[in-house]
Formats: structure tokens, C-alpha cells, sequence
């Protein structure tokens, strides 16, 4: 499996470690440019997106992360690093990289106190908002994968998704598979294993009532 970095800076980046190693990938912490070379995809997790950019800054990675990017290299970015990755942010405006053609509004899901838990429209994909931006407007070059009350949580744009909600923190492993790959989900597996087991004593049947008929 591949090495993928996690902006190690500010943030919960922990978790999506833990994440990333579920699905047999190898997480490497990032602060430096030279460690963001060696990997071959990135995390940016949340947190708190204005201290963010002025570790980015100190760092001195800001024109790293912006090679990476145009790499080609896949990029998750979740909560304060979707701010960070959208082309203008509102309440309260701040400077941002524009990798994501969207306009974000800091916490406009409600503060820390107003943090909730549901699940995105038509599929059974948990979210779990803390802080969370809204997504306010998305470009024509910008695919909604996800919504929630028919608003925009994950968005994707050529190599950078982007999810206003925190995806490691549930056992559900498919945002962070759709965005690097990894192992296939197990209960998955089980379903699909099941329906082949379904499909060979289906044709069992099939073939024994094929051999009755035939004899008599």
C-alpha cells in the first residue's frame, strides 16, 4: 500500500492515522518539505485552520504543499483544512490556497457546543460535525459526492476532496479509501462472499433439477 502523509502541525491528525493504517496504508506525519516528498498522498485535518496557516508558513511548506498538489497526488482535506483548500472563506474572511473552486464558511454548522452526529443523504455514510464549515458555493469543475439536508459535505475537485465533516472519527473507512485506496471493506467482503455462496447453490439446484427432469 502507499505512504500518505498527514499535515502534522495542528490538528487532529492522529485519528487519521489511525484511519489510514486501517486500510493498509503506511501514515507518515508531515512538517517538513522533505518528509511531504517522500509520500504519495496527503491529509489535511482539522482543527484550527487560522493557526494552521501560520504553522504553514513558518514551516516554510506553503510552496511544497502547492507542488504536491499540482503532482497529481491525492488530497483529503477535512473541516479547517477544507478552509484552507476552498478559493474564498467567509465569517470571518481569511487567506486560503484555492486548490478547491468553493466558497466556505467557518463554523457555520454552529460552535463547539452545537457539534452533532447524522448521516449523509441516500446513503449510510456517518457524519460527524465539530465546528464544521458549510459549503456556500461550488464551481463547475467541482463534483458533490456527498450532501446533507441537500448542502454539499464532500466535494471533490480533480485530485482534492474536500468533507466539511470529520470522517476519521467513525469506523467507516470510505471516505479516506475513495480518496487513496487500501483494502476493500470487510463487511463488504462478507457481502459479496455471500452472494457467490447464494449464486453457486442456486446453480446446484438448477443443474440437480436439470438431472431429475432429464431422467424421467
Amino acid at each position: 500500500m502507499s505512504r500518505v502523509g498527514v499535515l502534522a502541525l495542528q490538528g487532529g491528525f492522529a485519528a487519521h492515522a489511525a484511519a489510514l493504517a486501517d486500510l493498509g496504508h503506511k501514515p507518515v506525519e508531515v512538517r517538513t518539505a522533505a518528509e511531504l516528498s517522500r509520500v504519495d498522498g496527503l491529509v489535511l485535518p482539522g482543527g484550527e485552520s487560522t493557526t494552521q496557516l501560520k504553522l504553514v508558513a513558518s514551516a516554510g511548506l506553503r510552496g511544497a504543499l502547492e507542488a504536491f498538489v499540482r503532482s497529481g497526488r491525492p488530497v483529503l482535506a477535512t473541516c479547517a483544512g477544507l478552509i484552507l483548500c476552498g478559493r474564498r472563506v467567509t465569517d470571518p474572511e481569511q487567506p486560503s490556497f484555492a486548490w478547491l473552486d468553493v466558497d466556505v464558511s467557518r463554523n457555520a454548522w454552529g460552535r463547539q457546543l452545537d457539534s452533532f452526529e447524522a448521516v449523509a443523504d441516500g446513503t449510510n455514510l456517518p457524519l460527524v460535525f465539530i465546528r464544521a464549515p458549510r459549503v456556500l458555493r461550488t464551481g463547475s469543475s467541482v463534483e458533490t459526492v456527498e450532501t446533507f439536508r441537500g448542502e454539499p459535505v464532500l466535494v471533490r475537485e480533480a485530485n482534492v476532496w474536500g468533507a466539511t465533516f470529520h470522517p476519521e472519527l467513525t469506523r467507516d473507512r470510505r471516505v479516506h479509501r475513495d480518496a487513496f485506496g487500501g483494502r476493500p471493506d470487510e463487511s463488504q467482503e462478507r457481502r459479496t462472499e455471500c452472494n457467490r455462496l447464494r449464486v453457486r447453490r442456486s446453480g446446484k439446484r438448477l443443474r440437480g433439477a436439470m438431472r431429475t427432469s432429464s431422467s424421467l
